[in-house]
């Protein structure tokens, strides 16, 4: 099991039984409401945690003071292999947002793709209307790169049409990642 470790933070593999804390923030839907999924029920997220554990996209970050699990950094190279490109994404219990969890994680995941994994460039994209993520990506040193509207649909309305949004998209490479002051 591959483990990082910050000031107040443990970042590891999903484990099948980590589904109760998944849960806890995946059955909400002020939290999954950008995502490409709809809110899990408790089989659901049984399910998504075995998946999780026997793969290596998704990264719980827990606390270290007691190994709660309480969000989880996607991290996932992207197509095709040789270009070096990560994709970075990060959903939280937002009971612990506003404490610098999801920065100090992703920097932690940044950290460990341009160094261990040698990334040449990590991309991420957030709804422009969440602002906490885009400030957060910003906080990550990323540059936004572009704004594409309606350009992508996860959910659809009462009559089965698509609901449209635009997305930000934001990217950092690995020599602007040394050279950024930590």
């Amino acid at each position: 099991m591959t483990l990082m470790e910050t000031e107040r933070l443990f970042i590891r593999n999903f484990k099948a039984d980590d589904w109760k804390d998944l849960y806890e923030y995946l059955s909400q839907e002020s939290v999954v409401k950008d995502e490409p999924y709809y809110i899990y029920n408790e089989d659901q997220c049984k399910q998504e945690a075995l998946r999780r554990s026997q793969q290596n996209a998704f990264w719980a970050v827990c606390l270290k003071e007691n190994n709660k699990l309480i969000g989880n950094v996607y991290f996932q190279q992207q197509e095709p292999k040789e270009f070096l490109t990560w994709e970075i994404g990060y959903v939280f219990n937002p009971e612990y947002y506003g404490k610098g969890y999801a920065t100090e994680s992703c920097k932690e995941i940044l950290n460990y793709g341009f160094k261990q994994l040698n990334a040449r460039r990590i991309v991420a994209m957030c709804n422009p209307k969440n602002i906490a993520s885009w400030k957060l990506l910003e906080r990550l040193a990323m540059r936004k790169e572009g704004h594409l509207l309606n350009n992508i649909f996860f959910k659809y309305d009462e009559e089965r049409k698509p609901i449209w949004s635009d997305t930000y998209e934001y990217a950092l490479l690995a020599d602007e990642w040394f050279n950024f002051p930590k």
